[in-house]
């Protein structure tokens, strides 16, 4: 299948002819002006059809080519933007290489071959970008998944909490413009790891609703500066530790860090991670209602009105007051993939999984080998 590729002009005449020269070698898409481009960008990512370069004219009515490929680049970052342009100035070439961040430059009148060399090297660049990016992903996401796994063995309710909320996150990834989509899945991944430094019997104490005393409070604040500190010792995640750093930072200035951002100044994931997990906290393993989000909104000053809003009337589209189907199988039955919507415990009442919990292959073999050895409460309810 050929690349994709975006050419974006006010002259119609110019587009018609490089479409009759690019077609045979490139999906060639048109766009009239910087508005049209931009909503055909993000249409390509919804389709799963991303355009591998935008050719993108300078001189345009309204938006004129800088602002255009800026505009893209925070679209769709992967998509290398190169301008073909009638101004030769050197000022002109200069900021689009700084504002625009363009892979080439070109001058009209542009020799059609010329041209469709250079969107072949483009498309090249961006097979090579994609495919670093998937890597690094996936390497990263399955590191971190086995992590998480491991921890999930000691503390199963925070881990259950941690499932919900990707899980979130995920039904929000089609509906709002979010380019790091991985930073955040990993964040959602990772939000409760500072939990280690919390001794199991606090914990449990401030999961009861016990009191606690002003030491005991001061150790349970300092949990997402654990959580920052043990996840930015790994490579690249430095954007993930902050945003799990922020988790409890509000949009007016109240929660910790007492000297955080505020606003619009704490990073986008972060604030839509506050929402996320405050209803995961809200609902106590229960399903989403519409009685979740009112109570959440009662501390309205807390969340980003724009993102509220956003998150509350996408996730209503996809949550029901009717509970979802539940089936009660056996634990030997169960697989990865599978959440189980009611604790599994050992018959002395040991906790071993939290309701909640999309089950990993690690967590399903755990089970097996607690079963050979100890006796464990055999019914367990699924989601279905």
């Amino acid at each position: 299948m050929p690349d994709r590729v975006l050419l974006i002009d006010d002259d119609l005449n110019l587009l018609s002819g490089l479409t009759r020269h690019l077609h045979r070698d490139f999906d060639v898409v048109t766009a009239s002006g910087g508005r049209q481009a931009l909503a055909a960008v993000e249409d390509s990512l919804t389709t799963n059809q991303p355009f591998a370069v935008a050719l993108c004219d300078m001189r345009m009515p309204g938006m004129d080519g800088i602002d255009t490929l800026k505009a893209i680049r925070g679209v769709s970052p992967e998509t290398v933007r190169m301008m073909l342009t009638g101004n030769a100035d050197q000022q002109t070439a200069i900021d689009a290489i700084n504002e625009g961040s363009i892979f080439r430059f070109y001058t009209k009148p542009c020799p059609s071959e010329l041209l469709s060399d250079g969107l072949k090297a483009g498309c090249a660049q961006y097979h090579l970008v994609t495919a670093e990016h998937e890597l690094l992903e996936k390497t990263l996401a399955g590191s971190v998944k086995v992590l998480v796994d491991v921890v999930s063995l000691n503390d199963p309710i925070a881990y259950a909490q941690a499932s919900r909320l990707r899980e979130l996150v995920r039904l929000m990834l089609h509906s709002l413009e979010m380019p790091h989509r991985w930073q955040l899945d990993i964040a959602a991944m990772l939000l409760f790891i500072g939990q280690v430094a919390i001794p199991p019997e606090l914990i449990t104490k401030m999961r009861d609703g016990k009191p606690l005393s002003d030491l005991e409070k001061s150790v349970v604040a300092r949990a997402p500066e654990a959580g920052r500190n043990l996840i930015a010792n790994i490579p690249r995640l430095g954007g993930v530790a902050e945003i799990v750093y922020l988790q409890d930072r509000g949009f007016d200035g109240s929660g910790l860090p007492a000297d955080g951002p505020v606003g619009r100044d704490i990073p986008f994931d972060a604030r839509l991670l506050k929402i996320l997990k405050d209803l995961v906290d809200t609902a106590r393993g229960k399903s989403l209602t519409r009685d979740i989000f009112n109570a959440i909104e009662r501390h309205a000053a807390q969340y980003d009105p724009d993102l509220l809003h956003k998150v509350r009337l996408h996730l209503e589209e996809v949550v029901s007051d009717v509970p979802p189907r539940e089936i009660e199988i056996s634990v030997s039955a169960l697989k990865p993939g599978l959440m189980v919507t009611t604790d599994i415990r050992l018959e002395n009442g040991h906790l071993i999984l939290a309701a909640g919990t999309r089950l990993s292959e690690v967590q399903v073999e755990r089970l097996r080998s607690l079963r050979q050895i100890f006796p464990i409460v055999d019914r367990v309810k699924v989601r279905v």
